[in-house]
């Protein structure tokens, strides 16, 4: 092996950056606020009852990213009707506003609910 070659397959320039505090924070945030998300989305669909509740549970649960919440999002605010869930869609309103920003939740391919 060269010993002027680089140990690792990408150019120094490449890693440049890589892992400093201020990203591995930014990460950590992310990832926490995801989490967050991800339990308020449980926690409004927790005493739904049926199969679409299932399946919406176990949809939540099997999230990724929040790309995956968003996309749950007009389902989830379906099941849970105005009359009866009114503080659990306040709830996920809020929480999905805390994640996504805010010209993307009101633009008009994401009706508020």
């Amino acid at each position: 092996m060269n010993g002027n070659a680089p140990r690792h397959p990408l150019s120094r320039s490449a890693l440049t950056g890589a892992g400093m505090p201020e990203d591995r924070q930014a990460r950590s945030a992310a990832r926490r606020a995801f989490v967050n998300l991800k339990q308020t989305y449980l926690t409004a669909i927790e005493a739904l009852p049926g199969p679409r509740a299932e399946w919406l549970r176990f949809r939540v649960r099997h999230a990724a990213e929040p790309a995956d919440l968003w996309q749950l999002r007009a389902a989830v605010f379906d099941a849970l009707p105005r009359q009866d869930h009114g503080a659990e869609r306040d709830s996920l309103q809020r929480g999905i506003e805390s994640v996504f920003p805010a010209n993307h939740a009101n633009s008009g391919f994401a009706p508020r609910f």
